[in-house]
């Protein structure tokens, strides 16, 4: 799945998103962590919306115990196997789409269709909010100064596409 509108002031790709949700259990959490970090070669990020980006794999803390490995479009999976004793892990990126979109309008666009604080710290660029679109849970990326991706439901990604480049 790819498309592309662009404009002087907006631009819109849609793309697949491989992603991969892990969660550790209350009892072994800090077990659970450390061995994803190792596995990684990374820090994980340590509060519900901060991110961690590591060779092409974006690190999610979507909520205390689950994280959501975001992979770039050409990286490869980790090898990551989580012990059940500690965790579980599945994939989510056959269900999941990414809306790119960048342009110096895109907070006031958005702003119409999301309950985010473009200029909070919450939102600032390398932050996660989830959120909602029009009743459709959407995980906010803030990218950069005038550029954010939303991580969306595959079976919802067409319409909320569509209501972006007509907005």
């Amino acid at each position: 799945m790819a498309s592309l509108t662009s404009s002087r002031d907006f631009s819109l790709s849609v793309a697949d998103c491989p992603l991969i949700q892990i969660e550790g259990w209350d009892a072994t959490l800090r077990q659970f962590e450390k061995s994803v970090s190792a596995s990684l070669n990374t820090k994980l990020p340590t509060s519900v919306g901060e991110t961690v980006r590591h060779k092409g794999l974006l690190v999610v803390r979507v909520a205390p115990r689950r994280l959501w490995l975001v992979l770039d479009e050409s990286a490869q999976a980790p090898a990551l196997a989580v012990d059940p004793d500690l965790g579980c892990s599945v994939p989510l990126g056959e269900g999941r789409v990414r809306l790119k979109m960048a342009g110096p309008g895109i907070a006031r666009l958005l702003s119409g269709c999301i309950a985010v604080n473009w200029h909070a710290p919450a939102a600032a660029p390398g932050r996660a909010v989830q959120t909602s679109f029009h009743h459709v849970p959407v995980l906010f990326l803030r990218i950069g100064e005038t550029a954010c991706e939303l991580i969306v439901p595959r079976s919802f990604a067409r319409s909320l596409s569509d209501w972006l480049a007509g907005g």
